[in-house]
């Protein structure tokens, strides 16, 4: 794949969904991670940095997290602006009865979701989503959490796409080959959560899209198809009640 070429062309689209919406840029989330990374540059590239609204939102986050989200702003000359969300949180969850871990967990993305929103009201933005194909596919967002944004520019593209359209992008090697984390708790690590690493879950997609068993331990493509199933509502509108007349 041409990267410099896909580089160009989500530009450019980008800049067009901007103008279709009558706004003027984008507000994004870094998480310091590749995926928030390449979404805010490929932002930077079709409005310029000063309509880019990039913010750290950390809720109970790890400070190594808030390292790379820095050195990402730094690289892509960004304007990051801090939102502590963990002071919600736990008010929010001193007010709810008790639930699962992860629903507690889910809590920390849908405060982000709105945060996001908030941020682009207020700067007549765009919320960039920052998910790629293999979390698409098997919904490994939250619904309403990172899943609620205005667009998605990495959402056609496998993990090791948005790898090596960051290199094209010019984003810092730390931040490209660190381990891909969600932050809902220390430690965690998509690939540790899903069960799966994302070398795996492309090969099987890719496979899938070609039309062609895929070459992997059964019981691997087995757990995808199942994800893939039970994630279904989460990329579709809510079913709607039609009245017969």
């Amino acid at each position: 794949m041409d990267y410099d070429a896909l580089a160009h062309e989500l530009t450019v689209w980008l800049r067009e969904q901007v103008q279709n919406a009558g706004l003027e840029g984008f507000a994004v989330g870094l998480s310091g991670g590749v995926d928030s990374a390449v979404s805010a540059a490929l932002a930077v590239r079709a409005v310029g940095p000063e309509h880019v609204w990039a913010a750290w939102l950390p809720c109970h986050s790890l400070e190594e997290d808030a390292a790379y989200a820095r050195m990402t702003a730094d690289a892509l000359g960004l304007r990051l602006v801090t939102v502590d969300l963990g002071p919600a949180f736990d008010a929010l969850l001193a007010a709810l009865p008790p639930g699962s871990d992860i629903a507690r967990a889910n809590i920390k993305p849908r405060l982000r979701m709105t945060a996001l929103y908030y941020l682009a009201q207020s700067h007549h933005a765009l919320v960039l989503g920052t998910g790629n194909k293999p979390e698409i596919t098997v919904g490994y967002f939250t619904k309403y959490g990172d899943g609620g944004v205005d667009l998605e520019p990495l959402g056609e593209l496998y993990k090791r796409d948005v790898r090596a359209l960051a290199r094209v992008l010019g984003i810092p090697e730390p931040v490209i080959t660190r381990a891909p984390t969600a932050g809902l708790w220390a430690g965690q690590t998509d690939e540790g959560e899903m069960g799966i690493t994302y070398a795996l879950l492309d090969a099987i997609l890719e496979a899938w899209e070609a039309g062609v068993t895929p070459d992997a331990p059964e019981e691997a493509v087995a757990k995808v198809r199942r994800m893939f199933i039970a994630s279904a509502h989460k990329r579709a509108m809510p079913p709607t009640f039609h009245v017969r007349h």
